[in-house]
């Protein structure tokens, strides 16, 4: 019944044009699109309208939210569920969007606890996502992320985490088919993870950013981050745990701007889709 209201429901909203100016915003500001074909983009669509619609959103920090702001977040975020589904982000219902990176309140202490190191003051954060609660976001991260003018992306890091979050836990792993795909998930997560600590550990360079290495959550948050912005490094590198991602992701990374899609499909057109 509940899914029968929500598809209901989505319908109505789809029913409504797609607004020009979304179109324009995508084009402008969100560079992965370009390499999308004609029907990934349609798919596209779809899910921004329906993201945008069923969100609560809000500007914090004295920001003015505006359309713009909710399409560019919302482009990046579905782009991650091109393949997949929206039931994914059931997890996601507030998206809080920060002018720049906030501050976060300093942790206090417990009723009993001693402090065995310096109380810390708040940490400075770009993005943040809450297990139940608002995925936040700094705009100016968010849009330099868009256009692709700064390493890495926090709009797909922190839904990343979202994704992470979809079954009830924190852990680096998704929801999967069955338990075969969560003991596959494990093993090659597992291995590159203790790689990536590895190489970190005597200087060598990553393709993967040191911020995988805090912990399994995290690992999965920033490899998703190169599986979609550095899709070629990361196969190099990871060829198992690209293949892991491409298969949970259902789509095959879309590559950067200006370069080759290197024997799978000519640059600009799709290499979204579902596996057989």
């Amino acid at each position: 019944m509940i899914r029968w209201l929500t598809e209901r429901r989505r319908n109505r909203i789809l029913a409504e044009p797609f607004p020009a100016e979304w179109d324009e915003i995508i084009d402008r500001e969100v560079a992965i699109t370009h390499r999308l074909d004609s029907r990934s983009r349609r798919r596209l669509r779809d899910l921004v309208q329906v993201f945008i619609a069923e969100k609560h959103w809000e500007g914090c920090g004295g920001l003015e939210l505006t359309d713009e702001m909710k399409v560019v977040i919302a482009a990046q975020a579905c782009i991650l569920i091109l393949g997949r589904d929206l039931e994914l982000y059931k997890d996601v219902a507030s998206i809080l969007v920060y002018p720049s990176a906030m501050r976060t309140a300093p942790r206090r202490l417990g009723l009993f606890e001693q402090p065995h190191a310096p109380v810390s003051h708040g940490s400075t954060i770009l993005g943040e996502a809450h297990l139940g609660g608002p995925v936040i976001v700094a705009w100016d991260t968010a849009l330099a992320g868009a256009n692709e003018l700064v390493p890495g992306n926090v709009v797909f890091h922190e839904l990343a985490h979202k994704l992470d979050m979809a079954n009830g836990a924190i852990d680096g792993t998704p929801p999967l088919e069955n338990r075969r795909a969560r003991r596959r998930w494990r093993e090659v997560c597992e291995a590159a993870y203790a790689d990536l600590r590895a190489r970190l550990d005597a200087g060598w360079p990553t393709a993967i950013d040191a911020y995988g290495a805090t912990n399994e959550a995290e690992f999965f948050a920033v490899a998703t981050e190169t599986f979609f912005t550095r899709p070629y490094d990361l196969a190099m590198a990871y060829p198992e745990l690209y293949e892991l991602l491409a298969g949970f992701y259902r789509i095959r990374a879309l590559p950067p701007a200006g370069e080759p899609a290197r024997g799978e499909t000519p640059q600009g057109s799709a290499t979204s889709g579902h596996h057989d």
